[in-house]
């Protein structure tokens, strides 16, 4: 039963890879070989945003700060270009994590439907709240995180950590807090931070993140990218680029993820979740707001 669990969802994945790839041709060939080919500065950029995005540190904001400084695309086609280009990327990234840490899979399969449910149900409500105001609480509450996990590491204070399940009520605590996670990229907050810290926390390990979070943005991020594809405001040859360039890079990144130890991965998490506090901080201070500025994954 437990296998059938992890087999459906990497089903599921593959079969949304294979119909995206699909869809993502036909619109490739309809544009015309030369607006869609790929050029080397679009394949460099997914390739160095996509490895650290499999780090945990996220593709969204670094891919838009280059786009932005070199002028590459209008700004109304970053967030179809963020979330086009980097789909197939993440769902590769969830097919090897989802295989290679053996957190628990109700859990996993709970998380990335609560996250989904989540996006679709908690959407409205969250729209309604002062973004600024929502950015600047996880801002300050993801500094927090950070200062716990310097604590654990530098052994000041207990608590666990290696944990790949969790008990009944922690269970739904974490359930609740993908669904949470998943209105909130509705308003530009990526899942990534939020999940190295909730689950550490927890009691489970850092490296049980990584499943779950790329498994939630595998299913969110293409079913996205659908949408985003039938759109005028896109730049299909850089959408290109960025998955051809991102797709070898992040099994580059998770042959390194392999051999880290768990110190130097709570290492990354800090440095992971300083930065998207930081961004957030940022863009809640600022009168002109930009939330996909803001996303961290």
């Amino acid at each position: 039963m437990v296998g059938m669990v992890v087999g459906i969802l990497l089903g599921a994945l593959t079969v949304l890879a294979a119909v995206y790839v699909i869809v993502l041709g036909r619109i490739a060939l309809r544009r015309g070989l030369g607006l869609a080919m790929p050029s080397l500065e679009g394949v460099a950029l997914g390739a160095v945003t996509n490895f650290f995005d499999t780090l945990g540190i996220g593709s969204f904001a670094p891919t838009t700060a280059w786009i932005r400084l070199r002028k590459m695309v209008p700004d109304s086609y970053v967030p179809a270009v963020l979330n086009a280009g980097h789909g197939l990327p993440t769902v590769v990234e969830a097919l090897i994590f989802i295989n290679l840490v053996k957190v628990d899979p109700w859990l996993l399969a709970a998380c990335i439907a609560a996250s989904v449910v989540g996006a679709a149900v908690g959407a409205p409500i969250v729209l309604h709240l002062p973004l600024r105001a929502v950015q600047a609480v996880v801002g300050v509450a993801l500094l927090f995180a950070a200062a716990a996990f310097v604590a654990k590491n530098l052994d000041l204070m207990p608590g666990g950590g290696t944990a790949l399940s969790l008990p009944p009520t922690l269970f739904a605590v974490a359930v609740g807090g993908y669904f949470v996670f998943g209105a909130l990229m509705t308003c530009g907050i990526g899942l990534f931070a939020p999940s190295l810290v909730l689950l550490p926390l927890l009691g489970m390990s850092p490296a049980a993140s990584f499943p779950m979070m790329m498994g939630a943005c595998a299913f969110l991020m293409p079913v996205s990218g659908f949408r985003f594809l039938s759109s005028e405001r896109i730049d299909i040859r850089l959408v290109i680029a960025i998955t051809l360039g991102g797709i070898p890079a992040v099994l580059v990144a998770a042959l390194l993820m392999k051999s880290l130890p768990l110190t130097t991965l709570r290492w990354c998490v800090v440095a992971v979740v300083i930065y998207a506090a930081i961004a957030l901080l940022r863009s809640a201070l600022k009168p002109e707001s930009a939330t996909v500025e803001a996303t961290t994954a």
